[in-house]
């Protein structure tokens, strides 16, 4: 490759050595030991799955990986040779390149300028250069990207193609892909496996971090399992290989959480969608019937984006006593416009929210919450929490002023304490005490303090917005309980995600939003994936469509 190929200037010292090899990492924060004694070897042409729960470690050893962090102790080989990462740039001389699930391109720029931004060879002096070059990479990997379109229009699988392109450009032997289908279509994700079947073959090794079993299963030629920051098992490809899917999910689960756990049917410990054999079956939650009258309704409704987000135009929907109605996009699509609006917190431009067939677009946030409605944030540690208040007054925070909490103006401390040790008891909330600060808490933990907050009053409608959005395999599972047994006593749900199988694992019916407008409505069934899918990327049928 002409002009910087891959690994330009790195040729390996051992050809037989690993790519790159962690031994012996520790790394600790206050309280916390992040990394433990880790030991972790990726080799030239193989993708090499990590997986664990949150607060595994996987995190702080993709940052120590990519010069975000330093370790306390151990030792780092690139091709065989000890080697020092102490920043980012380091990472990027040595061919250790990031992709992270959300997109680091700036917008306004084209996808050739993204890729020359910082290039320091003489190159960035000669765009056809530049574009012979990005064509040839673009080649290797079976992709094809417009080197002048404005990357801010482009789709988010096409976004993660030209990052791949830009870890390449750099001379990336070693790619970091960190949950790279937590915001893709089911078509994006048959896109990105093309792409690294492409990168397997010209050697580069890729280290792929997602909580998806299946996913893992599918992609990886070997996969290690941390656990409260150690490497605690490792499945070779041999091993994947020989065995059935069954048992490999055994051993995965067995090693991620230890013997005595229930994690249930989750939809990671699943095969791939368009593999279950009659989906409607094991769907535990079905649309509710069209001649019930709606809780909740949306008529025409349009409202203002925020930034760069869009906003809502034009949409309807109804919620009934009982069902989960999904709504499917790709991320910053309005989705935050929608949860906003219907909780409150935006108000409409035109059309009506309704609750129990009242509108109630002049009504604020804490009158809605009064008729039963509540909104479960995807924003946690921002608008979730506030990070420096105790658990339990986090737990309370919005019966401020409510007896028995508050008398003449002063907090009861004491039915405070009590009422939020119930609710941790009940939500298992793992927290040191109720008197620690929230924004100590894992994400997990924090996600079931906002559930806890909200679901506590008997609310009768529940917006959740990416309710399990970077949550582990356990906790995931134990959020989706919590919205079946919600909706099984008979309240209504809009369940907002990214996540398409979460989608198809609880909702009856999914409408999808695209640039803020609703295009479609699919029926939860067979082939449900591929309709939301062909909708999410403007291939569906036309806006307002029933799929």
């Amino acid at each position: 490759m002409a002009d910087g190929a891959l690994g330009a200037g790195m040729s390996p010292t051992d050809p037989g050595a690993p790519a790159v090899e962690l031994v012996g990492i520790s790394k600790q924060f206050p309280g916390v030991l992040a990394n433990d004694d880790v030991h972790l070897a990726v080799r030239r042409g193989e993708v090499h799955c990590l997986l664990g729960e949150n607060g595994a470690g996987k995190s702080t050893l993709i940052s120590i990986l990519s010069g975000m962090q330093r370790p306390d102790s151990g030792t780092i080989l690139i091709d065989g040779e000890p080697a020092r990462i102490r920043s980012p740039r380091d990472a990027l001389k040595m061919g250790i390149g990031t992709v992270y699930q959300h997109s680091t391109l700036i917008p306004a720029l084209s996808v050739l300028e993204n890729l020359m931004l910082g290039e320091s060879r003489r190159i960035v002096l000669d765009r056809g250069r530049a574009r012979a070059r990005m064509a040839e990479i673009a080649k290797m990997l079976g992709v094809e990207v417009d080197p002048d379109a404005r990357t801010g229009d482009l789709a988010l699988g096409r976004q993660q193609q030209v990052e791949i392109i830009s870890a390449l450009w750099k001379g990336s032997r070693v790619l970091v892909l960190d949950e790279p289908t937590s915001m893709l279509t089911p078509q994006g994700v048959e896109e990105l496996e093309k792409v690294l079947v492409q990168l397997k073959q010209q050697g580069t090794a890729i280290i792929f971090i997602t909580h998806k079993l299946h996913e893992a299963l599918a992609v990886s030629d070997r996969i290690t399992i941390l656990r409260r920051g150690r490497a605690i098992g490792e499945l070779s490809s041999e091993e994947i290989r020989s065995s059935t899917p069954e048992q490999n999910r055994a051993t995965i689960v067995r090693l991620m959480f230890g013997d005595a756990t229930d994690i249930g049917d989750a939809p990671e410990l699943q095969t791939r969608i368009e593999d279950v054999e009659d989906l409607g079956a094991r769907r535990l939650t079905i649309a509710a019937g069209d001649e019930e009258e709606p809780i909740l309704e949306l008529k025409s409704v349009s409202a203002p984006g925020d930034g760069l987000e869009p906003g809502i135009v034009d949409v309807s929907m109804k919620v009934r006593a009982g069902q989960i109605l999904g709504v499917a996009g790709i991320d910053g699509n309005g989705q935050r416009a929608l949860a906003e609006t219907i909780a409150g917190q935006r108000r409409a431009r035109t059309g009506s929210v309704e609750l129990f067939g009242t509108p109630v677009n002049r009504l604020g946030v804490s009158a809605r919450q009064k008729l039963g409605l509540r909104y479960v944030t995807d924003d946690r540690l921002g608008e979730g929490i506030v990070r420096n208040l105790s658990v339990s007054i986090n737990l309370l925070l919005k019966r401020i002023g409510e007896q028995p909490f508050w008398r003449r103006g002063r907090i009861d401390a004491r039915k405070v304490n009590a009422a939020a040790l119930e609710l941790v008891a009940e939500y298992d909330i793992r927290t040191p005490g109720i008197a620690t600060r929230a924004g100590t808490l894992s994400g997990g933990n924090i996600q079931k303090l906002l559930l806890a907050r909200e679901l506590s009053l008997g609310p009768k409608v529940v917006v959740f917005n990416k309710p399990t959005y970077g949550l582990d395999l356990r906790t995931t599972e134990n959020v989706r309980e919590v919205i079946r047994r919600l909706t099984a006593e008979g309240a209504g749900a809009v369940l907002i995600s990214t996540d398409l199988d979460e989608l198809l694992e609880l909702a009856g019916e999914i409408v999808v939003l695209s640039r803020g407008r609703l295009v479609g409505t699919v029926q939860n069934g067979r082939d449900a994936a591929e309709r939301i899918g062909a909708l999410m990327i403007g291939d569906g049928d036309s806006p307002g469509a029933v799929a």
